[in-house]
Parts: C-alpha cells; sequence; structure tokens
C-alpha cells in the first residue's frame, strides 16, 4: 500500500506523480530531490540536442550516407595518450554478472563468486515506478549494510556474503524519461534521475567501504553523448563535494555510430573511464536501424550473426585494441544462456557454448566477460584464470589486424528463414508482454533475455518487411505474411501456456506494440518509449 505523501514536501520547481509506497521517503528526500533537479536543469537541454542530433545523423543514413571515423577528430585518434588510474576494485573484472535492481537478485549477484555485479536500472528492469525506487532502495540498504532479508514467501534467509562482488550500476539511457518525476512541469530525464539518486545517498558510503561510485553507460551513441556524462560527473562531484576522477565508468559500445568514436569516447572521459563494453546484442539493433532502410545491409537470420565473423568480429578486434592503447578495459560480451532443468545433454550443450565463447573473448585480449545467470559464473571463471592468469591483460600487445570502415559495415552471410521470422515473432511479442508486468529479464528458451533481443526482433522483422526480403523458400516476406504468422505463433503461445495464464497477460497490447512498429513506414528509435507510456 503507497504512503499518501512523503515526510517533506520536495523543493520548489518539482512534483512527485507516482505513487509513494513504503520507504520511498528515504530515496525521495527534498535534498536528493533538489539534488537531481539541478543536473537535470543544468543538462536536461544538451541531452535533448543530442537526441535531436541522432535523428538528424538518421535522416543522412536513410539517405544512403554511411557512417565513417571522424575526419575533425583524428588527432585524438592519432595522440598518444591513455586513460587516469583506476582504483585497486576495478582492477580485476574477470566475469561480472548482470541482473535487475531487485533485492533478491542483488543480494544473490553479490554472492555469486562473480568480481562485479552490475546492478541495472536500463534493459534488464522494466521501469515501472516501484521498480526503480524500490531498485534505489535497495542498492542505498547494500550500502548501509542492511541489504540481508527473509522472502516472505518461503521463509528463505537472504544473507550478503563476506566478500561481494563490486557493485556498478546502470542508470537508463538518454532517450528515456523518468515520467514520474516533473521538473519545472518537464519530465525529468531518467539517465540524470538514476544516476543523481544513487551518487547522491551512496558515493560517499561506497567509498569509506573501499570502493567508489561506478557505472555503465548504455546506448551511447557519440563522444558529445560522452562529453556530456563527463559534465555530468564533473557537476556531481563538486556539488557533493568529492574529488574530481572519483566516479568510474564504462561505456557501452552497442551502437553502430559510437564504433567510429571510441578514441574520442575514452578521451571525452579520461579522467572518469575504466573502459569499454561490447554490448553485442543492442549492437546488432543499432546496426539494423541505423542502416536498415539500405538493401547492402539486409541481415540474415540473427542465429547467423556471431561475434567470429563480419562486422561483429570487426567490431570486436577494434574494440580491444583501442582500449588497451588506451591502457582501459575492454570487456567482453554476454552470455545469456541460463540452466535448461530436466536435459541434463541440453544443459550441458549450453554450457560449452558458453565456455566456447568466453575462450574467444580471452584469446581475443579481453580483459573480462559478463554472465547472466550465477550458475555460469564458475564456467567463465574457469576460462579467464586458465587464460588470463594476471588481473587483466591491458599491457597485451593490440592486433595489429586493420580494421576498416568496410570491415565494420560487412553482412553476415546466410539465409532468412521461416524459423528466424517465427522466433523473431514469439520472443519479441513475449519479452513486451512480460515487459509491460514490470518484469525486465525475462527466460525465454533457455536464455536470460533483455529489452535488446526485442530490439533486434522487431528492428529484423521491419527490415525484411520494409526491404522485400526472400525467405529461403523463395517467398517474400510480406506485411500478409508477417500477420498470419503472428496469429499462428500466438494461437501456439495460447495452446502452450494455456488459455487462463495467456488471457490472464497483456498480450493484446503486447502483440499491438510488435505489429505497429514492424509494420509502420518509419521506424520506431526504441520500442520501450511508446511502451513506456502503456505501464507509465
Amino acid at each position: 500500500m503507497s504512503s499518501p505523501a512523503l515526510k517533506t514536501a520536495p523543493a520548489a520547481g518539482i512534483e512527485i506523480t507516482g505513487a509513494l509506497g513504503p520507504r520511498f521517503d528515504e530515496i525521495l528526500t527534498p535534498e536528493a530531490l533538489a539534488f537531481v533537479a539541478d543536473l537535470h536543469r543544468a543538462f536536461n537541454p544538451t541531452r535533448k540536442a543530442l537526441l535531436a542530433r541522432r535523428t538528424e545523423r538518421q535522416v543522412k543514413f536513410d539517405a544512403g550516407e554511411l557512417p565513417d571515423f571522424l575526419p575533425e577528430t583524428k588527432a585524438v585518434r592519432d595522440g598518444d595518450w591513455t586513460i587516469a588510474d583506476l582504483p585497486a576494485d576495478l582492477l580485476d573484472r574477470r566475469v561480472e554478472i548482470t541482473g535487475p535492481v531487485d533485492r533478491k537478485m542483488i543480494v544473490n549477484a553479490l554472492n555469486s563468486g562473480a568480481k562485479v555485479f552490475m546492478a541495472d536500472f536500463e534493459d534488464a528492469s522494466s521501469p515501472v515506478w516501484e521498480n526503480m525506487i524500490e531498485g534505489q532502495i535497495n542498492l542505498k540498504d547494500r550500502w548501509a549494510g542492511a541489504i540481508d532479508f527473509v522472502d516472505a514467501n518461503n521463509g528463505k534467509s537472504y544473507k550478503l556474503g563476506a566478500t561481494p562482488a563490486v557493485l556498478i550500476i546502470r542508470p537508463r539511457g538518454w532517450h528515456l524519461p523518468e515520467a514520474h518525476v516533473l521538473v519545472d512541469g518537464e519530465e525529468i530525464s531518467g539517465s540524470l534521475f538514476d544516476f543523481g539518486l544513487y551518487v547522491f545517498h551512496n558515493a560517499k558510503a561506497a567509498l569509506a567501504q573501499g570502493s567508489g561510485p561506478y557505472f555503465y553507460l548504455p546506448k551511447t551513441e557519440s563522444h558529445l553523448e560522452a562529453r556530456l556524462w563527463n559534465e555530468v560527473f564533473v557537476a556531481a562531484q563538486k556539488a557533493l563535494g568529492l574529488p574530481v576522477g572519483t566516479i568510474k565508468a564504462t561505456v557501452l559500445i552497442e551502437t553502430l555510430p559510437a564504433v567510429f568514436e571510441m578514441d574520442e569516447i575514452l578521451f571525452e572521459m579520461k579522467d572518469h573511464i575504466a573502459g569499454l563494453n561490447l554490448g553485442r546484442w543492442d549492437y546488432i539493433f543499432s546496426f539494423i536501424k541505423r542502416l536498415g532502410k539500405n538493401d547492402r545491409f539486409l541481415t540474415p537470420d540473427r542465429s547467423r550473426m556471431v561475434m567470429s565473423e563480419a562486422f561483429l568480429k570487426a567490431y570486436g578486434i577494434l574494440l580491444v585494441r583501442t582500449c588497451h592503447r588506451r591502457n582501459a578495459f575492454a570487456m567482453g560480451g554476454m552470455a545469456a544462456q541460463i540452466p535448461v532443468k530436466g536435459d541434463a545433454e541440453a544443459n550441458a550443450a549450453a554450457f560449452a557454448k558458453v565456455k566456447a565463447d568466453k575462450e574467444r573473448e580471452a584469446n581475443s585480449g579481453c580483459d573480462g566477460t559478463w554472465v547472466a545467470h550465477p550458475d555460469l559464473v564458475p564456467v567463465a571463471m574457469e576460462v579467464f584464470n586458465r587464460l588470463m592468469p594476471a588481473a587483466n591483460q591491458r599491457d597485451a600487445k593490440p592486433s595489429d589486424v586493420p580494421v576498416s570502415r568496410d570491415d565494420l559495415l560487412e553482412v553476415h552471410t546466410g539465409t532468412r528463414s521461416e524459423a528466424g521470422l517465427r522466433e523473431n515473432i514469439r520472443v519479441g511479442v513475449q519479452y513486451i508482454e512480460a515487459w509491460l508486468r514490470g518484469r525486465g529479464a525475462v527466460p525465454l528458451y533457455n536464455l536470460m533475455e533483455d529489452a535488446a533481443t526485442a530490439e533486434i526482433s522487431r528492428a529484423q522483422v521491419w527490415q525484411w518487411i520494409h526491404l522485400g526480403a526472400t525467405l529461403d523458400d523463395g517467398r517474400a516476406v510480406t506485411p500478409e505474411l508477417f500477420r498470419a504468422l503472428l496469429d499462428d505463433e500466438m494461437a501456439n503461445l495460447r495452446s502452450v501456456l494455456g488459455p487462463e495464464v495467456y488471457d490472464s497477460g497483456r498480450f493484446p497490447e503486447a502483440i499491438k506494440l510488435f505489429s505497429d512498429m514492424t509494420l509502420a513506414d518509419s521506424f520506431e528509435e526504441f520500442l520501450t518509449l511508446p511502451a513506456y507510456r502503456l505501464i507509465a
């Protein structure tokens, strides 16, 4: 049950429209709200201008222009510089686990044996108001030594272990608002809200316990967006009395434009950056989104788009080389597999796939990797312990394999199949339906999916329809074929789940949203933007 009001009214110009649950007043204090409002007032105009710049660039991409390395920043790429030194607890990141910010997940992830836990307010969390504020409460409790709890449903006790993982927070991307907090009548930036509340409440407590305020920054498109984050960090540190450089961030390279500006991103944030991450699932989505109207870049089944080939291979090589040249961490991508219960053979095959992928990353020079489930921590840890005996391999000589613009734009070979089209439909709709119910990390077909999977699914279907792609059996992908397969997949899903479960969910809304976005003439930047209006 929600409480009627905050104990103390927010500062002038700030309005809370979300329901106020238990302990929300501990996070939404007048001082904390004033702090995030100051950040919003100072930096939201630039944020909006940079989002408009994305739209302007997309118009050029749609007209046939291709992304490329920037001539005006060549001196940065050619320069001899490195990032600032890093704190001791960020020097060994060989296995990182990610997940949403619910209390049980936080305790289990911190106790998982991974070196780092990325607590995710972004793609692994549905941004329901309660999820966002309860997540802040949970993280505040972690630093207050009060995260232990007893599950009311089963009586099980959850306690933080003696050597918890290092905590890194992922706020929402620049594009997302927080509709439940208005500053001078305007929705606050979700990025600034998530970042501001966490750093306000926890930076000094984390530092006092030998760690610090650490962040993962998603969906960055350019060095100008990285510059904005750096300016936010400087302002926040000044306001909180923290030395410049206290905040450390790792930037996910998960958009196509950003891969051409990795040196520049590191340079803009060199006092505050720890490294870059291979956000491969969103990167595939971004590749399709940015080049989707150009038939030169028609993609095959997404199962064919693997890291060892084509644009993904080039992206991985360039990221490791760029990071190590600048003494920054090059972090590998996500292993989304989860244990396959009741099928030992399938489970062994899934774990073998993870092992092979992590061996590829370690051998390519990555300093660590991501997993989505605690059972995968030992698998990834064994690989990196064996192939990377030191804390990291930042001193490894960067690959001298040349990586050109054309390499970064090479499309994977392979066919487009009905099975691939059906998979996109089936996974995309189911993820959106769960997201609308407040779940951001969703187990589907033995994988832990987040919003990136749904984005790839709807982007690829949109591209195939828009470009009139042909399946391997000779049929064209048309709106009519899509609708027929959508109806068939949903009928099958209703049968599998059972009418009671299916009919009690939010499938009509999910189906309509997926269908509308897939069949639209224009491509929506993020499905989470219209979807957010269905939950806000």
